[in-house]
């Protein structure tokens, strides 16, 4: 089922407030710590490359994944306008193929919750164990089960600009650790038409459907409709999955505060280090 279709187009927009270029110094500086300042990294998951854009700045050499064709616009946009060397390919994670090994994978934004089940989970792991150089390094982030069940529970979410809206009704299930959200998007028409929004057509992400309606005009808004689907993860889960799948597990830190400090039973999000641990045969 579709996801990050109609809003792939005013992601940016309502992502505005992240602090992409601290979130980079933090991960770069995550890389350099195990040895990595240069060579071939991997963001799984990438979106409409901005995190991408600013490691390739920093000196990496990018490959962007994401399974969203709508999403993947909007990199290549970015990297038509930045002239950076980025391979952008669309996979989905759990079908990863590369054409070798890369020093380093990062995959953030909390893509790793949209793997619904721990079978996905270590599926994910183990490819990326297989496309790393011996000894290379995955990082990536999740959301965890104290902020979907203590901050987003059921919850509504609404943001109104000029530019357009989005209402986000959210749903968390204990027993199952999958929280649903339902987002609609409230676009002005003339500004939907020229982005060429799509109405639900896009890539199989197995993470939500989209839709979308109205009349093109002046002082009119379409809207488009999406439902997201993520799973909460225990920390035993990631370190287990991530053993079974042959990596090393290194260590992870909290979200907030310096980011070196370890998970607290009220973290909202961490990020998790493992290194690659031999190859299959």
């Amino acid at each position: 089922m579709d996801a990050y279709t109609s809003f792939a187009r005013v992601y940016d927009m309502f992502m505005d407030n992240v602090p992409y270029e601290e979130w980079c110094d933090y991960i770069t500086g995550l890389l350099k710590e195990y040895g990595i300042s240069n060579g071939l990294v991997l963001d799984l998951g990438c979106g409409t490359g901005s995190m991408t854009e600013l490691l390739a700045a920093r000196g990496f050499d990018m490959i962007g994944v994401d399974c969203s064709e709508d999403m993947l616009e909007i990199a290549l946009e970015k990297r038509m306008a930045s002239g950076r060397d980025i391979l952008y390919l669309q996979q989905d994670m759990r079908d990863l193929e590369l054409y070798g090994t890369v020093r380093a994978v990062v995959c953030l934004c909390d893509s790793i919750n949209y793997l619904l089940d721990v079978q996905d989970l270590e599926t994910v792991f183990r490819l990326v164990n297989n496309y790393l150089d011996p000894g290379g390094i995955f990082i990536f982030d999740l959301n965890t089960e104290y902020k979907y069940r203590e901050l987003l529970a059921d919850r509504t979410i609404a943001e109104n600009r000029d530019e357009g809206s989005f209402i986000w009704d959210n749903y968390y299930d204990e027993e199952s650790r999958i929280n649903e959200y339902d987002l609609a998007l409230f676009i002005p028409a003339e500004e939907a038409d020229a982005g060429k929004m799509g109405e639900g057509a896009g890539p199989d992400c197995e993470t939500g459907a989209a839709s979308g309606s109205g009349t093109s005009g002046e002082g009119l808004y379409r809207k488009y409709q999406e439902t997201h689907f993520q799973r909460a993860y225990t920390l035993d889960e990631i370190r287990e999955a991530l053993e079974r799948a042959g990596m090393e597990f290194l260590t992870w830190y909290d979200g907030d505060g310096d980011g070196r400090q370890a998970p607290r039973e009220d973290s909202e999000r961490i990020y998790v280090i493992a290194r690659e641990k031999g190859k299959e045969v």
